[in-house]
Formats: structure tokens, C-alpha cells, sequence
């Protein structure tokens, strides 16, 4: 017997409930990210040229990829902890669930590069590189650039970055649901398994087991 309650709130609004958290736990995580990922530090030189260059300084060109990944990664995270507390949720789990995770993990994804973006503009500014007060006595000035939340501005680059959450999110959740021996997964409305009765032989007996 299927000893699941009868859900409290419908599946629909389960769904919404979902993503709408995930949201929220996105924009949260890009506070956090915000405050962790490490800026990048460089200079801004006038050549003999008088041409103004802007360079990392050491292996400081290194956070670009750190901080991207450091995104990521803690979406990622969110999403498989998200993916294993919402099988949880036994009335309601099933494919309408599994798509609400796809979803909330991109929108999570979404809402952690957007907050995380906007607070380390507000914190480190935008570089002006035409606007850098060099000059022939002083060619050097010292910078310091926010870190970057995608590995790069190519479109594929970026939708890989958003899907990935995405894809560990569901596969998460399919292998928890493919663990189940139950065809309706535990959850509600419960469906019993059908009984069928045993072969019998031609004379009508049971047959014998080898």
C-alpha cells in the first residue's frame, strides 16, 4: 500500500512554488557570489606610442575563469540540493516536477548572474580606459576589475553556463526516480500494482518449478 497523504496544494501551484524558490535562492547566491568571487587587478599604461593598454597583472587573468566557474558552481550546487529535497515532496513527485527543477534551476541561474553582475559594478566600477588619468610623467595606474560571470560573451558559452545546472538538475532527479520500484514513484494518486494470476498448464495445473 501506498501510505503517501493526499497532497495539501495543488501540483500546479507545487511547480510554482518551486521555481519561484529556486528564483529567489538564485538571487541570493549571486550575494554571495558577489562577495567571494575575486576581482581582477591590473594596470593601465601609456605606450611611447601614446597608446593606452590595459593588462593583468601576474596570473590575476586567472580570475576570469575563476569567478565564472565559482558561479557555476554554486548554482550547480543549489540545483542537486534542490533536485533531492524536491523528491521529498512525495505527492507531488513526477514529471511536472522534474520540468518545475529545469526551470527554477535556469531562472536560478539567470537571477544569481544578474544580482551577482549589478553588486560588483556597484563595488569595483567599470574600467574607463580612455578616461585613465595617465599622462608622459605618469604612464601607469593601478585598476581593479570586477570579475566576470560568464567565461566569455559568446551566446553558446553563455547558454551552456545557464543549461548545466539544468541538465545535472534533472539528471539528478531521474536517476532518484529510475531507484524507484514503483511505476507512480511513491507519490499521489497512488496506483497499486496489478495482480495477475499464475500460469496454469494445459490440464489446468499449476505448473511445477524446476
Amino acid at each position: 500500500m501506498n501510505d503517501v497523504a493526499p497532497p495539501r496544494i495543488s501540483r500546479r501551484r507545487a511547480a510554482v512554488t518551486v521555481v519561484v524558490g529556486l528564483a529567489v535562492a538564485g538571487a541570493l547566491t549571486g550575494v554571495l557570489w558577489a562577495w567571494i568571487a575575486p576581482p581582477i587587478h591590473g594596470v593601465i599604461a601609456l605606450t611611447k606610442s601614446g597608446d593606452r593598454v590595459h593588462a593583468a597583472l601576474g596570473n590575476e587573468a586567472d580570475n576570469f575563469f575563476i569567478a565564472a566557474f565559482l558561479l557555476v558552481g554554486l548554482v550547480v550546487v543549489l540545483a542537486v540540493v534542490t533536485a533531492v529535497w524536491t523528491w521529498q515532496w512525495r505527492p507531488h513527485r513526477g514529471p511536472v516536477m522534474c520540468a518545475a527543477l529545469a526551470i527554477g534551476s535556469a531562472a536560478a541561474f539567470g537571477a544569481a548572474a544578474g544580482v551577482g553582475a549589478l553588486m560588483v559594478r556597484s563595488r569595483y566600477g567599470v574600467i574607463d580606459i580612455a578616461g585613465a588619468p595617465i599622462s608622459p610623467e605618469h604612464r601607469v595606474v593601478y585598476v581593479t576589475e570586477a570579475p566576470p560571470v560568464f567565461f566569455a560573451h559568446s551566446g553558446w558559452l553563455i547558454a551552456t553556463s545557464v543549461l548545466f545546472p539544468v541538465a545535472l538538475a534533472a539528471l539528478v532527479y531521474a536517476l532518484i526516480a529510475v531507484s524507484t520500484s514503483r511505476d507512480d514513484l511513491g507519490g499521489w494518486p497512488p496506483e497499486e500494482p496489478v495482480l495477475r494470476p499464475p500460469p496454469v498448464t494445459v490440464d489446468g495445473a499449476l505448473p511445477s518449478v524446476p
